[in-house]
C-alpha cells in the first residue's frame, strides 16, 4: 500500500460507533482485504481524491459496514437494513459502498431502492387523473406496496435458493417521468439495503400541520401535507418488514436544496440535461409539501442509528 494510506491506519483511529460498532472496531486485516476493491470503484465512480476516499472508508464506511453485520448475526433470517434520508444527502451512494463492503466480507448484499417499487406509468397518469396534486412521482400513493411486500417477504426467507424478481425502475423512460423496468433475478441475500427518501416514515398527528413550517404556506398546501400524512398509514406493512432503520440526517434539511443545484450544475458541465434552478426549487419544494423534512425526516423512536450529516456532507455525530 501506498505510504500515505500506511499513515492514515498508523495515526487515525475510527472515530465513529463507539457506542454501538463491535468492541474491535474497524478491524485494520478488514480495511486491508476490501480496500482494493473499493479502491476501483472510487475511481470508476466516486472520484474522491485517494486519501479522501481512503480516510473514509476507514473512519465511516467500514465501521458502519461492522455494524450492520453485527446485526444480522443477531437474527436468523436475512437482514433488511432501512435507510433514510432526504434528497441530496447521498443515501443511493452509501448503499452501493456498503454492498460493495459487505461483498468483499462475504455477505451477499442487494440494494433495493423505494423508486423500485413505483407503480407504472399507466397506473401513475390514472393515480394523476384522480389526484391532480400528485404531478411527479414519489410522494405516499404512488408506489406498490402489494409488490414491496411481497419481495421483502420473498429476501426475508432464511436458506432459500428459490429465484426472486427485484423490480427495477427506468427513471429514463417517459421523458425522465420513468416505468417499471426489467426485473432483476436473484437467488438470495444475507443483508438488504433498502433506501428511499421516506423509508420507514410514519403518520404524524395532523393538528401540526396548523403550524407547518414554509413552503406549506396555504391552506390547499396544508390539506395535501395531510392527505400525504394520511397515505403513510399505508405502508405501515411494507416498514413492518424492516429489521433495523439508520437516518442520514443534515443537521439543516434546507442543505439538500443546494446539493440537489450542485449535482444538476455538474451533470450540466458534462452535457447531460437536467433542470435548472427555478426548476429544482419547485421540484424540492414540492416534496416538502408532501412530506416536509421537519416534521418526518429527523430521529424519532423508530430509527434505530442516526448519522447526521454536515454542510459539506462530512459525517458528524452518530447515536
Amino acid at each position: 500500500m501506498d505510504l500515505w494510506l500506511e499513515q492514515i491506519l498508523a495515526n487515525s483511529q475510527p472515530q465513529l460507533f463507539d457506542a454501538v460498532r463491535p468492541k474491535n472496531g474497524a478491524d485494520e486485516s478488514i480495511f486491508r482485504s476490501v480496500y482494493p476493491a473499493c479502491s476501483q470503484f472510487n475511481q470508476h465512480s466516486l472520484k474522491l481524491p485517494p486519501q479522501q476516499f481512503a480516510t473514509n472508508l476507514w473512519n465511516w464506511w467500514l465501521p458502519l459496514a461492522m455494524v450492520i453485520v453485527e446485526y444480522r448475526t443477531r437474527q436468523s433470517q436475512p437482514l433488511i437494513q432501512g435507510i433514510l434520508a432526504a434528497q441530496g444527502t447521498g443515501k443511493t451512494t452509501l448503499a452501493e459502498i456498503l454492498k460493495l463492503i459487505l461483498g468483499e466480507m462475504g455477505y451477499q448484499t442487494i440494494c433495493l431502492s423505494l423508486d423500485d417499487l413505483y407503480k407504472t406509468y399507466s397506473d401513475r397518469l390514472i393515480l394523476k387523473q384522480q389526484d391532480p396534486r400528485l404531478i411527479w412521482r414519489g410522494p405516499p400513493g404512488t408506489h406498490d406496496l402489494d409488490l414491496g411486500i411481497d419481495v421483502l417477504d420473498a429476501l426475508h426467507q432464511p436458506n432459500s435458493d428459490t429465484i426472486i424478481q427485484l423490480p427495477r425502475f427506468d427513471k429514463s423512460a417517459y421523458n425522465g417521468a420513468g416505468e417499471r423496468g426489467a426485473f432483476e433475478a436473484v437467488s438470495r441475500a444475507d443483508i438488504v439495503l433498502f433506501e428511499g427518501w421516506f423509508v420507514g416514515v410514519r403518520p404524524i398527528e395532523s393538528a401540526v400541520f396548523d403550524t407547518a413550517p414554509p413552503p406549506i404556506i396555504s391552506q390547499s398546501d396544508r390539506q395535501f401535507a395531510r392527505d400525504m400524512n394520511a397515505k403513510l398509514q399505508d405502508y405501515l406493512p411494507l416498514w413492518e418488514r424492516i429489521d433495523k432503520l439508520i437516518l442520514l440526517y443534515p443537521l439543516d434539511y434546507r442543505w439538500s436544496l443546494q446539493w440537489r443545484k450542485q449535482a444538476e450544475h455538474q451533470a450540466s458541465a458534462l452535457g447531460k440535461s437536467g433542470m435548472n434552478d427555478l426548476e429544482i426549487e419547485q421540484f424540492v419544494n414540492y416534496f416538502w409539501r408532501s412530506l416536509h423534512p421537519e416534521l418526518f425526516v429527523k430521529p424519532s423512536n423508530w430509527v434505530d442509528l442516526v448519522i447526521e450529516i454536515k454542510s459539506d456532507r462530512s459525517w458528524g455525530k452518530v447515536y
